[in-house]
């Protein structure tokens, strides 16, 4: 009987656990040719254009300081992250390059909506200028 209660344990906080661990969001696994793929727009040039799309395509979500504070923020499941924060900010521009284009989850991809890749390059270097 004891082992009984023993193996009933076990599975129930494994239920639990597993149960917990699925509700936190995956990693984001960006492929290797993005993490090392160089941003062929020049950051200092078409700000402003990176800035009107950036309103124009994530601001709602995203907010206009990139907190993920958002209008439609509530209405998201995953985390939304914090574009000001070191550890966005320690990305690569290929990898939130990647990010933008290709979407997960809530965060849909952009290749149709966007289909000229130097307005999402536009993009991550006005995601550059929201750093802390």
């Amino acid at each position: 009987m004891k082992t009984f209660k023993t193996i009933m344990l076990i599975g129930v906080l494994s239920l639990a656990l597993y149960s917990f661990t699925s509700l936190a969001q995956e990693e984001w696994k960006v492929p290797a040719k993005y993490k090392t793929m160089n941003n062929p727009t020049d950051p200092k040039v078409d700000l402003n254009i990176g800035k009107s799309l950036y309103s124009k395509h994530c601001k709602s979500c995203h907010g206009k300081e990139g907190f993920g504070d958002g209008p439609k923020a509530d209405e998201q499941e995953g985390d939304l992250g914090d574009f000001s924060s070191e550890e966005f900010q320690a990305q690569t521009d290929g990898e939130i390059f990647y990010k933008s284009t290709f979407g997960r989850d809530d965060m849909p991809d952009y290749r149709k909506k966007m289909p000229d890749d130097e307005d999402r390059w536009l993009i991550v270097n006005y995601i550059r200028t929201l750093k802390e």
